[in-house]
């Protein structure tokens, strides 16, 4: 009898796990942005847009009518992506261009040569980054995650800045994670140089995002121009590589696991949506507002770790 039961426990079971899957999967995919706004005349930049959620932002926003620089260390992966999205969309504006965040040298000469051959920039979306890789420097000597992920961005956004406002309206977009909840800012050991465990090093860099978008929101008030975090999600892509464990955790719960095209979503509600238009210093997961773990919403932290940012990349930026 007992056999029979636990039999039928197993069988309700299954049959429950058929029938609620398509639920299941619908509220693991997260939110869907609904914006109908075109970017015609408009130009975006994305920083890691050859693979990834970077490149379904991409593909959407060129759908949209927009000019789309992708931005990235591997030009042969990026023109890949452009030519797929070129073709895919009918658009003939996605260009690629040469951008390595682990070398302010690429950053300063990407930089320049941005401003000289364009002359609008409405949204810039710094989505690029690395997770949980082995110690590694970058060219200046940086922690490789805190270095690209936000050194790298962090001066990105001050060279290009000047023409942001210009453009105004527009928006910087500032991809983090939930992982910044786990984060601490290090001021005594930014650079993980007398310990270095790799994910903790993500989330430091992760939380230097978020401290990064509250700092310079408060900046740019009145310049039209605005900046936002957000957390894409837990998504499949290649960000997952340099961690095993996290690839093999990846791969049993894939059902629980967003696609590129659904961690995509917040970024391009960011980005397009009309009721965002002079929100700044917020932080947004599945196209909503989001929850800013204590340390990212102190103002202190925040204002150090921009004086500190400045002094390690030597530059200026009231």
């Amino acid at each position: 009898m007992s056999i029979l039961m636990t039999i039928g426990s197993i069988a309700i079971v299954g049959v429950l796990s058929v029938a609620l899957a398509p639920y299941i999967r619908r509220y693991c995919a997260g939110g869907v942005c609904k914006s109908a706004a075109k970017l015609d005349g408009k130009t975006v930049l994305i920083t890691g847009a050859n693979t990834g959620i970077g490149k379904e932002t991409a593909r959407d926003l060129a759908r949209r009518g927009a000019r789309v620089i992708i931005a990235c260390r591997d030009l042969s992966k990026g023109e890949a992506a452009a030519s797929e999205i070129r073709a895919e969309t009918g658009s003939k504006q996605v260009l690629v261009r040469r951008l390595d965040l682990a070398d302010t040298r690429s950053i300063k000469q990407f930089a320049e040569d941005f401003l000289k051959e364009e002359n609008r920039l409405h949204i810039l979306i710094n989505n690029a980054g690395v997770m949980m890789c082995p110690y590694s420097n970058t060219v200046d000597g940086f922690e490789m995650q805190f270095g690209v992920n936000h050194l790298g961005h962090f001066l990105l956004t001050h060279l290009l800045l000047d023409l942001l406002k210009e453009s105004a309206p527009a928006r910087i977009i500032n991809v983090s994670s939930l992982a910044h909840n786990f984060g601490r800012i290090k001021f005594d050991d930014l650079q993980s140089e007398r310990s270095y465990e790799g994910g903790l090093a993500y989330c430091q860099s992760k939380l230097a995002n978020v401290l990064f978008t509250r700092e310079l929101a408060k900046r740019l008030t009145g310049t039209r121009v605005t900046v936002n975090s957000l957390h894409p999600g837990s998504v499949k892509s290649e960000l997952t590589r340099h961690s095993s464990l996290v690839g093999i955790i990846w791969m049993l719960f894939s059902f629980f696991i967003k696609t590129p095209w659904e961690g995509a979503q917040t970024s391009i509600y960011c980005a397009v949506a009309e009721e965002l238009e002079n929100i700044s210093g917020k932080h947004f997961s599945d196209c909503s507002p989001a929850f800013v773990a204590p340390q990212g919403r102190n103002e202190e932290t925040a204002k150090r770790l921009w004086d500190v940012s400045c002094t390690l990349l030597g530059v200026q930026w009231d």
